[in-house]
């Protein structure tokens, strides 16, 4: 099973998520990398994940065979992320068949109501429970 985790800017939600993914799931699945930028695909790849990519077209091929995308919620959202997310790159996320784990970080341009109020670390631990439940699912349809 093969799990993008896409961040951009320092990449540093997303270091802590292939970090604790790959402690948790192991061998179970690949982690890759995908990064809006060089810095955060380094610091992904550095934290456990198998390989990475960046930029727009590694993530529009990347995520062909993602069965799981985990990102900030600013994935989804175009020009996020300081512009770093571009329109295409929402898109491709948005309409990608993978299951979603989008972790909810608001912005200076977008707030996110109705949701309680947790730490990041929190969130990110949550997240990764999430992504070891549906890999559990899908192993268990095989």
């Amino acid at each position: 099973m093969l799990i993008a985790v896409l961040d951009g800017m320092g990449g540093g939600l997303g270091s802590q998520v292939v970090a604790q993914l790959t402690a948790q799931m192991g061998e179970k699945v690949e982690v890759i990398a995908l990064g809006t930028n060089a810095l955060a695909t380094n610091n992904m790849v550095r934290a456990g994940a198998s390989r990475g990519a960046t930029g727009e077209n590694a993530v529009r091929v990347s995520l062909r065979r993602a069965d799981i995308i985990v990102g900030p919620i600013g994935i989804v959202i175009p020009n996020a992320m300081m512009g770093e997310i571009t329109p295409l790159i929402a898109e491709i996320v948005a309409s990608s068949d993978a299951s979603k784990i989008l972790i909810p970080v608001n912005q200076n341009h977008f707030i996110i109501v109705g949701l309680e109020a947790k730490p990041l670390v929190t969130q990110i631990r949550e997240a990764v429970a999430r992504v070891a439940e549906i890999v559990r699912e899908k192993e268990g349809k095989l």
